[in-house]
């Protein structure tokens, strides 16, 4: 640890970071942390005086790591020509790769959805140049090749090294998991965080096509092949209608549309020894099989026959290495010498590349014991992953015990049909397209429709365990569950809406989506919530009593998207279905959603009466506490809406103690709201602003797009009174975007409008018009994401930061205060990197963090800011 490091750690303290998240973000142990903490002032930095032997050489090291990630030690040291320890440059080497490694994972995160390869990228590095050219003069470019060749991977780097080019950001949408043509544009929404745009008079289409219509982004979307006719549509439509916009598609099949310019992607080079992209890749995964793996002499010329008979495909080289724990090198050359002569014939075109790719997985399914192939083809349901319990649940009969499934799975790993990750504290499993194509493929169409009803039973049984513990400690739990497998709910209910439809199974969906009051808090977004609800209502055998409560739902979801219109004739027919059966409890929860929708119109003494009738019929009818609560939620906004902050207060109060006494954490996030609310009203802002991020830190870890934006909005107007308008512009502008169009913000509500507006005037006129509107378009560009992040991250230092030069030396670090001085005067990267003994990387990182804090696109608006603070 050195001086700047401990510098960067006080303040990462200061700004109230964790010790487990300053030594994620720092790339250091916990313990450097707490001994730094511990440190009254700097360390003597002892070893920037003197060097160490391999600071010499760093630059060397690092430019090779770059161009070659898999390049081993003993590679880099005869590139080198190291003549030392070979143990201290081991520990260069190691060290720059977790620098490296660390800023990687950073910089994925910029580039919204992106996933986080579990591996190096190796090759196609003139693919990217190419790509990158192409987007220069195209809108529109599909990625088009068979499956395994490497799409997705290429797609993946591509919005990651492109992102700066783009100031409004990069989204990546995977839609393999995605079965409903009619959900795309809405799954798209869901990319790029606008749930809450999906009102009544808008579609999706339109909520994108108002959303892009003006901004430089490139949308990535994956695995376009089974949807392509409605990704053609949408495409085509957002592209006629927005101005900047690029796009990037991956596909085995190109859309066929006006200015699509389609890439071919080739396979992998397989000649040309270590530097070809394919025998790199095949030392790069071979290493991972065998500890120590090298391309030498020896090995290369039998590498590069293994690769050329795999035409130099990605996946099939992949599923070859897997083999090398039984097989030597010589052995698997030979025999896919036999194998693939056998399996595939004629001229090496792309045709018989789909055959390589085909038959190379027979082969690999072919090496399985039966148990394992029943497996992989059992498994091949799942369309969004699984983990062992689910693979259980739906793949386990009496021919596949439930006690193989997890000693089966292992071998599918080894052989790298299934996919490993890591998945919080937990483990989950997934399979690549193709594989899992293939697999279902081998499945009997009677299997696959019990495997698909298995599946369903398991989606209904996650749903309505959520809805039963919504009100306790295991909450989150509940709703992770939910989220992570939305591709196989949704793909569950997809199946079972289809013709031919199940009564059984709509009975279970149905029970399901009746019981769901609060799916669109766990990752389905209000707009999908409600395509489900809306579609399960229009498909006859619905039982009445389940009826009634569907439609209770659904006014519930459109009272909270400002369609009152739609909801006051939800709410009508599920009033007419609860007189018709004698549900009291039913219509208790019908009078609660009139109530609310008269609050969010302004008629407050109906809403009074409603909402006050409501308690009684919960009361007479024993209804559960998630029902109590939310009703005293609505009853504190009623009553702060009318000046009753005592008694909002009390309201608020109330479902604050009894969440905190039972562990429940999502209504306890919404009564912090409420008092912050009271607070605000009360003119104490910064009560107000600790409450609101209070909630919103707790909404983190949530799935509720209306929950997060409702806070974030509450802060903003709190950062707005307390003189921190740059803070409070950024935030409006990225909740504009959230709550969709003027008139639906805040659910349709005047009142919250009028605070909203309020908010906006005083930033305004605090920050000044340009700085203002600066501030506005970066929140505008913001994902959901990046958006929480920079609310908490900004709120935790002291309000009333003053200008955004004055804001500046409150929440950048020494280093990052030194080099945005730099780069204001006009230097570049290179001569700062020279000026300050830094890495040009290095430099790169500190740039991009202080452009992110200040709200800032472009390096020259530094210059404007440091001509304020003269001022």
């Amino acid at each position: 640890m050195n001086a700047d490091e401990w510098a960067e750690i006080k303040q990462c303290d200061r700004d109230g970071e964790t010790i487990k998240g300053i030594a994620q973000r720092l790339g250091m142990s916990r313990n450097t942390v707490r001994r730094a903490l511990s440190l009254p002032s700097a360390p003597d930095d002892h070893r920037r005086r003197t060097g160490r032997v391999t600071d010499a050489v760093d630059a060397q090291v690092r430019d090779i790591i770059v161009a070659h990630p898999e390049t081993s030690i003993a590679e880099i040291g005869r590139r080198i020509r190291w003549t030392r320890s070979r143990t201290m440059l081991a520990r260069k080497v190691t060290e720059i790769r977790r620098e490296l490694d660390a800023a990687k994972a950073e910089s994925y995160r910029v580039a919204t959805g992106v996933p986080t390869p579990a591996t190096s990228f190796v090759g196609r590095r003139s693919e990217l140049r190419e790509l990158r050219g192409l987007l220069g003069e195209h809108r529109l470019v599909s990625i088009v090749g068979p499956g395994g060749i490497g799409k997705t991977r290429l797609s993946i780097q591509a919005a990651y090294e492109f992102r700066r080019a783009f100031p409004d950001g990069v989204r990546f949408v995977e839609l393999a998991a995605v079965r409903t043509p009619g959900l795309i544009a809405q799954v798209v929404c869901d990319g790029l965080a606008l749930d809450s745009h999906d009102i009544h008079h808008q579609s999706p289409e339109d909520t994108l096509v108002e959303y892009l219509r003006t901004r430089r982004m490139l949308l990535v979307l994956d695995n376009c092949e089974h949807l392509v006719d409605a990704a053609a549509g949408l495409i085509a439509r957002l592209l006629t209608t927005t101005s900047e916009l690029r796009v990037v598609t991956t596909t085995r099949e190109y859309l066929s549309i006006p200015g699509e310019y389609v890439f071919n992607l080739p396979p992998l080079p397989t000649r040309d020894g270590g530097d070809a992209g394919a025998t790199a890749l095949f030392a790069s995964r071979a290493a991972a099989v065998l500890s120590g793996f090298e391309l030498d002499a020896d090995n290369t010329d039998a590498v590069e026959n293994i690769c050329r008979r795999l035409d130099g495909l990605p996946l099939a080289i992949e599923l070859a290495c897997a083999r090398l724990s039984v097989l030597s090198i010589d052995d698997l050359s030979e025999l896919l010498d036999h194998r693939l002569s056998v399996l595939t014939t004629g001229a090496r075109t792309p045709v018989s590349r789909h055959r390589s790719l085909h038959a190379t997985i027979d082969w690999s399914y072919d090496l399985c014991t039966t148990q394992e192939r029943e497996l992989w083809s059992r498994l091949s349901v799942f369309t969004d992953g699984f983990d062992l319990p689910m693979a259980v649940r739906v793949c386990a009969d009496d021919t596949l015990p439930a006690e193989s499934i997890m000693d089966t799975t292992a071998a599918l790993v080894a052989k790298s049909v299934v996919h490993r990750e890591n998945h919080g504290r937990g483990v989950r499993f997934h399979m690549l397209e193709s594989i899992r194509e293939y697999g279902d493929d081998r499945l009997p169409a009677m299997r696959r429709d019990q495997l698909r009803k298995r599946l369903l039973t398991w989606c209904v049984d996650t749903i309505r365990a959520a809805a039963s513990g919504w009100y306790d400690g295991n909450q989150d739990r509940h709703i992770a569950m939910i989220e992570t497998n939305r591709g196989n709910i949704r793909a569950a209910l997809e199946n079972v809406m289809s013709p031919p439809i199940d009564a059984s199974s709509i009975g279970e969906a149905s029970d399901a989506l009746s019981s769901a009051l609060f799916l669109w808090a766990c990752g389905i977004s209000v707009g999908e919530h409600r395509m489900w609800l809306t579609r399960i209502l229009d498909i006859p055998g619905v039982r009445a009593e389940k009826k009634g409560w569907l439609l209770a739902v659904l006014a519930l979801v459109e009272v909270l998207q400002g369609d009152r219109e739609s909801a006051r004739f939800c709410l009508h027919r599920a009033r007419t279905v609860a007189a018709g059966t004698g549900d009291g409890s039913l219509t208790a929860l019908v009078t609660h959603i009139t109530g609310l929708s008269k609050l969010f119109a302004g008629e407050l003494d109906r809403a009074r009466a409603n909402m006050w009738q409501a308690e009684a019929g919960y009361a007479t009818h024993g209804s559960p506490p998630d029902l109590i609560a939310m009703l005293r939620v609505h009853q504190g906004m009623l009553l702060s809406a009318t000046g009753e902050t005592a008694h909002a207060r009390a309201a608020f109060q109330e479902v604050y103690d009894h969440t905190g006494a039972v562990g429940e954490r999502w209504f306890h996030s919404y009564a912090i709201y409420g008092l912050g609310l009271v607070a605000l009203r009360e003119g104490d802002f910064d009560g107000a602003r600790d409450l609101a991020i209070r909630g919103l830190t707790i909404q983190r870890s949530f799935g509720d797009v209306l929950g997060t934006t409702l806070m974030t909005d509450l802060l903003s107007w709190t950062l707005a009174a307390l003189e921190s308008p740059t803070e409070a512009a950024v935030l409006l502008g990225a909740t504009s975007t959230m709550w969709g169009s003027i008139g639906q913000q805040l659910y349709g509500s005047a009142g919250w409008i009028a605070l909203r507006e309020e908010a906006i005037g005083t930033a305004r006129r605090e920050a000044g018009p340009s700085a203002f509107e600066r501030c506005w378009e970066r929140g505008r560009a913001m994902s959901m994401t990046d958006l929480v992040d920079f609310a908490l991250a900004d709120s935790a230092r002291p309000a009333g930061a003053g200008t955004a030069v004055r804001q500046r030396h409150a929440v950048l670090t020494a280093r990052e205060t030194e080099v945005a001085d730099l780069v204001a005067i006009g230097m570049t990267n290179k001569q700062i990197a020279a000026k300050l003994v830094l890495s040009p990387r290095t430099v790169e990182g500190h740039v991009e963090h202080v452009l992110n804090k200040l709200g800032l696109s472009r390096r020259g608006e530094l210059a404007a800011a440091r001509l304020d603070e003269a001022k």
